[in-house]
């Protein structure tokens, strides 16, 4: 049935690459010119109509962020994600706050904490997670460097000790050591 789905898919965009992870899970990636559409096609055709999440993963050594549209189907009980590519450096895809109205709050998420834009989503640039003061870079893009933002932040409070996080995970792994 997934490959059924996969192959009305391609008739309408391009899809550079299909996963079938399981027989009800499958992943499709199409160029980001047409994520949006091909996310639509799957709801109003397909029977994709719940919006599981949109997430994003940083690839930072290929300069992408790669969004992943997790859709389900209730009624065949399957799931499809819909991964897109996007550059690093001018993250930003379109908005698909008008197929969910849910999906604002992952594009909110994705903005803050990543800087992936999405011009005409509703809460752009509103913040929901990170303080009001917040300056730093995104943090949660691999190059955010969390000690050193932390050591910056932070000031040392009596009875509170620094440990090293690589040690304490040894020390955790291997309490009898190696």
């Amino acid at each position: 049935m997934m490959k059924e789905i996969v192959n009305r898919l391609k008739e309408k965009f391009p899809v550079t690459a299909e996963i079938y992870q399981r027989d009800d899970l499958t992943f499709v990636t199409v160029e980001k010119k047409y994520g949006v559409d091909a996310v639509a096609y799957l709801k109003e055709y397909e029977g994709f109509t719940h919006l599981v999440l949109l997430t994003a993963v940083d690839w930072l050594e290929e300069g992408e962020f790669q969004l992943t549209y997790l859709l389900n189907n209730p009624k065949a009980k399957h799931d499809i994600g819909l991964r897109v590519r996007i550059d690093r450096e001018t993250a930003e895809m379109q908005t698909a706050h008008h197929l969910w109205p849910a999906v604002t709050t992952y594009e909110q998420e994705l903005n803050e904490m990543f800087g992936i834009s999405f011009p005409g989503s509703p809460r752009q640039g509103h913040r929901f997670i990170l303080d009001e003061a917040w300056q730093g870079p995104p943090p949660y893009r691999r190059d955010f460097d969390t000690k050193k933002y932390s050591e910056e932040t932070y000031f040392p409070r009596p009875g509170r000790s620094k440990i090293d996080p690589a040690e304490h995970m040894k020390k955790k792994l291997y309490p009898e050591g190696m």
